[in-house]
């Protein structure tokens, strides 16, 4: 009875540290440059500012949310047991402490455990954190308990495919927007109604400090919105198609306004160096980069609401923009739930995940059945 209650302590230790890490890894894979930026609040607030020379912050978020995906799939498959639950402790042991340093510090706001998807006060944080370090060292102590999901000749297939999947994520969202936006500014917001003060009085609205020109949310028209935190940063390669949709707003009577924090001599250089003919807003640098991830980014709203969000690498072509906005398909865009995006998200790698482990088991099961019977005929034959 022992066994068994210690084997189900450390297995239900396993499954909930797994989930843990696999959520806090993908919802950072997701978002890598917005982790990005928390690392670098990081690298400030221990005084290591050095350490946030690009591309330093953006190659460590994606190295580290990869780890903890990959970690979390290997405790949850039984793979590499001795690795795996050596690696969960050595990193719950770091970070636990520097919870508790944040919590008793608030150096930095907001952790980042589980980037926009979930926000912690810094003492949840270091609670959930101690907790997962009780789980850390269960799995640790008696790790030769944990059940294995898939045959060790055979994890090599789900180490490499889930290495491969995790990269190609963090990819995807580096070079667009995140494929599932938790931030306040996502799709298919309505600005000014997520800027109202709700009832509660211990509620604050969706959106703060959005501190722009009101006529911009306020149009009942299309407005194009160029979003730039840093335009001495911004990638110029594309200035050539943001001019042509300037051009298109101009022709069709929209507005078009570039929102950034840089100063007036970097708005002047960008214009020489662009030809950009469009106005400039001053926003606070955070509510831009929480706006949009890539930089510059193009917003567009309809009545207030976001209907379309794109990184300078996606932006509409000359060739999509050829009537007015309400005839043309991203000017009525379908609003895709958080619900769907995460199941086709999932769905996309759940399924060969499943599929390979459904013919491991059933190659598993057939040579078991194999062996059983090669070994009653042998007893047969020695009677």
């Amino acid at each position: 009875m022992t066994n068994k209650i210690q084997w189900i302590v450390v297995n239900t230790c396993r499954l909930l540290v797994s989930a843990t890490f696999i959520f806090s890894g993908i919802v950072k894979l997701i978002d890598p440059i917005g982790f990005s930026y928390k690392i670098q609040d990081y690298c400030i607030a221990l005084g290591l500012e050095s350490l946030n020379a690009q591309p330093l912050p953006l190659i460590a978020s994606v190295a580290m949310s990869v780890f903890e995906f990959i970690l979390g799939i290997y405790l949850l498959f039984g793979i590499r047991r001795r690795f795996t639950t050596t690696a969960i402790l050595c990193f719950m042991l770091v970070y636990t402490p520097l919870t508790l340093w944040l919590a008793l510090t608030d150096a930095v706001a907001d952790c980042g455990c589980f980037g926009d998807a979930v926000k912690l006060s810094n003492w949840q944080t270091f609670g959930k954190n101690a907790a997962l370090l009780v789980g850390a060292i269960v799995v640790f102590w008696r790790g030769n308990l944990l059940t294995r999901a898939i045959s060790e000749s055979t994890q090599w297939i789900i180490s490499l495919y889930s290495l491969g999947y995790a990269l190609f994520l963090a990819l995807l969202c580096i070079v667009a927007e995140p494929v599932i936006d938790f931030r306040p500014f996502h799709v298919g917001q309505d600005i000014p109604k997520a800027m109202q003060w709700p009832d509660n009085p211990e509620e604050l609205p969706e959106i703060l400090d959005f501190d722009v020109d009101p006529s911009l949310i306020e149009d009942t028209s299309y407005v194009f919105l160029l979003i730039s935190p840093y335009l001495e940063t911004a990638d110029d390669s594309n200035f050539d198609k943001i001019n042509d949709i300037f051009d298109y707003a101009q022709a069709h009577g929209y507005r078009f306004a570039a929102l950034t924090a840089s100063a007036d001599s970097v708005i002047n250089r960008w214009q020489d160096l662009t030809g950009a003919q469009y106005s400039f807003d001053f926003a606070d640098e955070l509510t831009l980069k929480t706006m949009a991830r890539s930089n510059p980014a193009l917003v567009l709203l309809h009545n207030g609401k976001i209907v379309g969000k794109w990184g300078h690498r996606q932006l509409p072509q000359a060739t999509e923009l050829t009537a007015p906005l309400d005839e043309l398909p991203i000017g009525h865009p379908h609003f895709a739930t958080y619900k769907q995006k995460i199941l086709s998200l999932l769905l996309w790698y759940l399924i060969p995940l499943i599929s390979i482990t459904f013919l491991d088991r059933a190659y598993a099961s057939f040579k078991w059945f194999r062996r059983k019977k090669n070994d009653a005929k042998k007893g047969i034959a020695n009677k």
